[in-house]
């Protein structure tokens, strides 16, 4: 499937405003934005998030890469094209496990 179709497939994220990655001391290393050209990102960490706990593990990392499809290859291809593609790539290479924070949007 093409990440288009893979998109579809994932839990919505319609009620986010952001995703955030925290280190071991809880600070905030990433934010992924619920904003055009981010919302594909969001999706796939999102939907990792939800199977693997409240955390972005390797082998959620590595669960990522297939969900990213297409994309994958051309982030293999120009690193710093694709930064959270990039951060997936980082994760299964050092072995390090993110906790994750979901920022719901206010109403």
């Amino acid at each position: 499937m093409n990440f288009s179709d893979q998109l579809k497939q994932l839990p919505t994220i319609s009620h986010l405003a952001e995703l955030q990655l925290l280190d071991d001391n809880d600070a905030v290393i990433a934010r992924i934005e619920n904003k055009p050209g981010k919302t594909g990102s969001l999706t796939v960490y999102h939907a990792l998030v939800l199977k693997h706990g409240g955390r972005i593990t390797p082998a959620g990392a590595q669960e990522g890469l297939v969900l990213f499809a297409e994309h994958t290859d051309d982030a293999r291809q120009r690193p710093g094209a694709h930064p959270n593609i990039d951060r997936l790539f980082e994760i299964i290479e050092t072995g390090q496990t993110y906790t994750v924070k979901l920022v719901s949007l206010t109403k």
